[in-house]
């Protein structure tokens, strides 16, 4: 977990190959059927494009049928999943279906400032439409009104490892498997 450009998918890809599991982004997902002009990236661009999120159905449906494939017997990393109050119920009657429970979760953090200059050279370098300052901050607002708060539901459960999302990528990188050691063991 963790706001816009804090460094989520770059962190998750590093960690799926650390722990040989899948990382799954919906984020990913969604800009995949964007660049395939498919219904969902359609209704997906729509959303992104105003700063919104695509809505939960959607996207606790499509985290259901991946959780269901032959990949994640191992384990898994969701990436930017859940982001509010209905993902966490809906993640959890996943995973009870499943017959899983979570191991833990990754929140990086980072400072507003930091973010905003982080996505802003993302939209640049990957001529990212959904990446104006508008929808930026839109997005931001969003991650502190309903992400945000999920952190503490989390640490009531004694699943939140909290980890500074600003350095070099290998220093934040050794600081989650730090965490994620301390919580597993």
């Amino acid at each position: 977990m963790g706001p816009q450009g804090a460094g989520k998918g770059t962190q998750a890809a590093r960690l799926a190959e650390i722990f040989g599991i899948p990382a799954i982004s919906t984020g990913d997902i969604f800009r995949a059927n964007i660049k395939g002009g498919t219904d969902l990236g359609k209704l997906a661009q729509e959303y992104s494009a105003k700063g919104d999120l695509v809505p939960d159905e959607v996207t606790d449906s499509m985290v259901k049928d991946r959780l269901a494939e032959d990949d994640v017997r191992g384990g898994f990393l969701l990436d930017g999943y859940p982001r509010n109050a209905h993902q966490v119920e809906a993640l959890d009657e996943i995973l009870t279906g499943l017959g899983w429970e979570l191991d833990g979760v990754i929140e990086l953090t980072a400072q507003r400032a930091e973010l905003l200059e982080r996505i802003s050279k993302r939209a640049e370098v990957e001529g990212r439409e959904d990446d104006t300052p508008d929808a930026i901050a839109r997005r931001l607002d969003i991650y502190d009104a309903e992400t945000a708060p999920l952190t503490a539901a989390y640490a009531e459960r004694n699943l939140l490892v909290q980890v500074d999302g600003i350095g070099e990528i290998s220093e934040v990188t050794d600081r989650i498997v730090a965490g994620l050691a301390q919580q597993l063991g």
